[in-house]
């Protein structure tokens, strides 16, 4: 008997949502005898019973586009049991057999809390940030990384043309991934992640010593979550005292503190700029990519391991294996209980081997 699938896209977009919604239902379609209905606007849509038909006709030409043309929203049933009832009525008004949430973080948050309410749920990782735990990679990081590398290539040579340090801030709340990936390829000279706190007195003395040896320009590529060593201190401070703290309104003054310092903090970066030049004497701007790395295009990278994905979350539920998040390890994919990626982010390590390859070359993360 044919299965009933409902699929919906959550959180920001990336390049290759689409090419994974095509891949899931062209495969479901044309080999597991399955039919599709997309909830428009996430979760917020499920709710709503807000619905698009996914057919060849709403699948054709998609493979390319960036975005959704399920369209997408933060709103998170994790947080109010009443759109959770919602979304639970919706799957049975339409008697749905399973649910795809294709999704970063709070995707799977949700999506847990979904499973939890016995709706049979398998999600798909997607996020520019490479954050996702359990999976080597998620869809929409290559495109990311080499929209970033790119900027970074640009901004040379208004570098060297003016003599300037220019800082490019990338996006990357709480992993830095795409900064040090696209930091590495495009040859920044500094590299700020929110793994490594940084002292921005080491920032300056890395980019005297290039002034010293005669190169006139520094770039500096800085996640959007970076962090100085000052912060990271009060942040450790703040974590000990909420772990200590039972009642709820302390704990939640104490979580807003810890949401104040750290992840992405508006003029966070500009302040930075402003403290290089004043530092190093050397004139500094600051490029914020902001959006436009999540824009455009899927590269092939991403619209094959979309694919992948797409074509394998049809087969995981075609043998019914719910509960699971569709993983990349190493060559294979491979289902992995959703349990185990929310509340968990993949975080860069210390010790990293592209942070070792980085340090080789010369670059300075600000620590030392």
């Amino acid at each position: 008997m044919s299965k009933f699938i409902g699929v919906l896209t959550s959180g920001g977009d990336c390049p290759g949502l689409n090419a994974a919604i095509r891949g899931l239902v062209r495969a479901g379609q044309n080999q597991y005898d399955m039919q599709f209905v997309g909830f428009l606007d996430g979760f917020r849509g499920m709710a709503q019973d807000r619905t698009l038909e996914l057919n060849r006709k709403t699948l054709s030409g998609i493979l390319v586009d960036g975005g959704t043309i399920l369209g997408t929203s933060r709103d998170t049933p994790a947080r109010t049991r009443e759109m959770t009832d919602e979304i639970v009525a919706t799957y049975n008004r339409h008697h749905l057999d399973a649910l795809v949430c294709l999704g970063g973080d709070g995707t799977h948050k949700n999506a847990m809390r979904l499973k939890e309410a016995g709706l049979n749920v398998v999600t798909m990782p997607k996020t520019i940030d490479n954050d996702i735990a359990c999976t080597d990679v998620t869809f929409g990081f290559n495109t990311a990384l080499g929209i970033a590398t790119e900027a970074i290539d640009r901004l040379h040579s208004t570098a060297t043309s003016h003599h300037r340090v220019m800082v490019v801030e990338i996006m990357g709340n709480s992993a830095g991934w795409l900064t040090l990936g696209a930091g590495i390829a495009g040859g920044a000279d500094v590299i700020l992640l929110p793994e490594i706190p940084y002292d921005v007195n080491m920032i300056s003395a890395a980019i005297k010593r290039r002034a010293r040896a005669g190169k006139r320009f520094s770039i500096v590529a800085v996640a959007e979550g970076a962090i100085t060593k000052e912060d990271a201190k009060v942040v450790a401070e703040l974590k000990k005292q909420l772990a200590a703290t039972e009642g709820e309104q302390e704990r939640d003054q104490l979580e807003e503190k810890i949401r104040r310092l750290e992840g992405a903090r508006v003029g966070h970066s500009v302040k930075l700029t402003q403290e290089i030049e004043e530092i190093t004497g050397q004139e500094s701007r600051l490029t914020i990519l902001g959006h436009l790395q999540r824009g455009g295009t899927p590269s092939s990278f991403d619209r094959l391991l979309a694919t992948r994905l797409g074509t394998a979350c049809a087969r995981m539920i075609h043998e019914e294996k719910f509960g699971n998040m569709v993983a990349v390890k190493g060559q294979e994919i491979v289902p992995v209980a959703i349990e185990e990626v929310a509340n968990t982010t993949n975080r860069v390590p210390v010790d990293h081997a592209w942070v070792e390859t980085a340090r080789l070359v010369g670059t300075s993360f600000g620590d030392q």
